[in-house]
Order: structure tokens, then sequence, then C-alpha cells
């Protein structure tokens, strides 16, 4: 009991109401802008038949985990038979995003700028995404961006805004693909009378519509948006309470930690890396000592060459790990090795262990591997993401 009461009088309450602000944000938001978002991807779609990329880019520390990883799911895309869309994340690292944006932007790519209205961005993204509209490109923000499509969350919380952000990426990366595979809906292409929605059926069954049917499919991608929004909300609601008691104890242990002079170690692989970074951006903006050990590439690569990808976390757990430290693993199947011996590395030397975990856990749930272990019951990898995001922000929120 004394460790509950370290995050607070109510904690499970206050898990209650995170949830309750969330499910009420995204169906005001995902449902005024369903419309508008079928149309982005379309024309999102006409840019890369062209050709065209996108370009994402972010200064803050906040930002740049979502500039990465909507760059990662265009290239590396996890639902079968979909193809890889060429993209590129940029962010402060890589110097003036202005600058980066100069010298990478063509007319055909797509612009899309994060955390503008961010205090410590400076009005860099802004800046950015001017030169890349000047240029030609399809501009996209989400709000101080001067973009021509915006998409302004309806909250001043930060962290809900970034999981509007995150689903509606998201969104849009998977559903650029009924328009890309519609031949007849982008200028330039060829139409063939219908389209053979093939594997893909049983996801998009309006791929076999006319193709010279735009404002049908229009109509139809607006009801995927708003239908995507809502089993968002649902895995969500599935995250937050199953898992209440282990969200408490989490943010619990992580408060002991800190209050003893410990840190936190993040990790994870693809679009979970960018949750790690997401992680430690909002600890670090808390006050709270937090290491990426996503974040180093030259360290990624040696050890990775050297030794082997198994071993890219568990070695910088061994460097950078202390007893009293913990260690926060975020993963979409539970199952991956790297992960798994970081966690392992990390109990052995005393560490306190959190998971965040999707499916039915993998072998990080039915093996116990984590001192707590949350679980995200989902197989779709981007819903799995944005309740993960969730789950993480309301364990900030009860150590705050």
């Amino acid at each position: 009991m004394t460790e509950v009461r370290a995050v607070g009088r109510d904690p499970a309450a206050r898990v209650d109401e995170l949830l309750a602000e969330r499910t009420r944000a995204t169906k005001t938001f995902f449902v005024a802008e369903a419309e508008r978002l079928a149309r982005v991807c379309h024309l999102m779609a006409e840019r890369f038949a062209r050709g065209g990329r996108l370009v994402a880019f972010a200064h803050s520390p906040e930002a740049r985990s979502d500039a990465r990883h909507v760059a990662v799911e265009f290239v590396h895309p996890v639902i079968v038979g979909k193809r890889a869309l060429p993209a590129l994340g940029l962010a402060g690292e890589g110097g003036p995003l202005d600058r980066q944006v100069e010298l990478l932007a063509r007319p055909d790519d797509i612009a899309m700028a994060f955390g503008c209205s961010t205090p410590d961005d400076g009005g860099q993204a802004a800046a950015a995404l001017a030169i890349a509209r000047a240029r030609g490109c399809l501009t996209i923000g989400f709000g101080g961006s001067g973009a021509e499509w915006e998409f302004v969350p309806p909250t001043d919380d930060r962290q809900i805004a970034q999981e509007l952000v995150e689903t509606l990426y998201h969104v849009l990366w998977e559903l650029v693909h009924v328009f890309f595979d519609h031949r007849g809906l982008l200028s330039g292409r060829d139409a063939r009378r219908t389209h053979d929605a093939g594997a893909s059926s049983f996801l998009y069954p309006f791929l076999g519509e006319d193709e010279t049917d735009l404002d049908g499919v229009l109509s139809d991608v607006s009801r995927s948006v708003v239908m995507k929004a809502e089993e968002t909300s649902a895995l969500r609601i599935q995250t937050l309470t199953d898992n209440r008691d282990g969200l408490v104890e989490a943010a619990s242990q992580l408060r002991v930690a800190f209050d003893a002079g410990g840190k936190v170690l993040a990790l994870g692989n693809g679009g979970s890396a960018t949750d790690a970074m997401d992680l430690v951006a909002d600890l670090h903006a808390d006050g709270r000592a937090a290491i990426d050990l996503t974040e180093d590439a030259p360290i990624l690569t040696a050890v990775a060459n050297d030794i082997g990808v198994d071993a890219i976390f568990s070695r910088q757990v061994i460097a950078y790990g202390l007893p009293g430290d913990a260690l926060v693993a975020l993963s979409t199947s539970g199952n991956s090795a790297n992960v798994i011996a970081a966690l392992e590395e990390a109990r052995g030397r005393g560490l306190i262990t959190i998971a965040f975990v999707g499916y039915d856990g993998g072998r990080i749930g039915s093996e116990e591997l984590a001192d707590q272990v949350i679980i995200t019951r989902s197989q779709h990898i981007p819903r799995i993401q944005e309740a993960q995001a969730t789950a993480y922000h309301a364990v900030c929120a009860l150590v705050r």
C-alpha cells in the first residue's frame, strides 16, 4: 500500500479519468475530420504515384518521435501485401530544419510538420514547411504550421494531442493504399473497370468498386477513418481497464526509483523505438532522468555488426543500468529477442522491469519476463502502438 500511495490518493480513478478524456477527444476529432482525411489520402496517393516522397520533420524532442514514426511506417509496411512507400524523417540533430528541407524536398513530395506549436520548436518546423510549400509540396500540419491541410486536435493536453496525431498518421498510412491501388482515381494513370482487392478484400472491401467513382471511394474511406478511430478507442479501453492495477503499480515503482535518484532506460524496435523516444522526451519534460537505448546509431550498429542484433539493447543495459533503475520495454509482439535479452539482463542487475506488449503478450507475457507486463490484446500493430502510447502516458501522469 505504501507504493500505491506514492502515486496519488486514488490512482485507479485517475486512470479512468485519463481514459475518458481520450475517448471523448478521439470521437470528436475523427468524426469532424474524416472527410478531410479521406481527401488528403487521395492527394498523397497522387503524389506517391508521381514519384513523390513523404518528408516528415520536427525539431523538438517531443515531436521528433512522430516524424521518425510516420517515416518508418511508410518505408516498412506491416500489413502483408502493402507496398513500401518512400519517406524521410528529419529532426533537429540534422541541423536547422529549413536548411534540411531546402536541400532535400522536391516539388512532388508531401511535407508533414510536427511540433510547430510546442514552446521549444522555435518556429523551425513552420519555417521548413513554408519552404516546402513554396516549392510545390503538399503540406500537412497539426496546428500553427501554415500548412494547406491543418489538423488541430481538440485538446490542450499535449499527450492526448500526440496520441490523436499518431492515430491520424497511422490512418493516413493505412488508407492511402486504397487510392494508390485504384489506378483510375489518380491523375496520369489509366483506369481499369474494377480493382481486384485480392488478399486485402477482408480489410478494405470497397477496393473492388468502380475505379472512376472517386466520390464513392472518398465516402467509404471517410467511414473507414471513423471506424479505425473507434477501434483505437475500444483498444485503449481494454488496455487501461484490464491493466489498471499493473499501470498503477508500474507508476508506483517508477516513482520510488526516481525518488531514490534512479533513471529509466527505454527501448523498442521500429515504431516501438519511436515510442521509447517519445517516453524519454516526456520524462525529460517532467524533470526525470531517462535514456533512450534506441538513439545512438554508432552503438547500435557496432553491437549489431560485431555481436548481433539480439545484443543491441542488453549491452547498453550492462553499460548504463544500476540497481534501482528501471527498464521500460515496448514490443508489439512480446517476442523480440533483443527486447527479451535486455529484460533478462536488467532483472539480473536489479533493475525494475516494465513491458508494454501486444497480441497475447508473447513470451514476455507468458513467461512473466518483466515485473509489470501491460498487454494490449490486438494483432493490429498500429492500433497496438496507439493504445500503448496511452498506457505509458497514463503511467507518466500517475508518476507526476
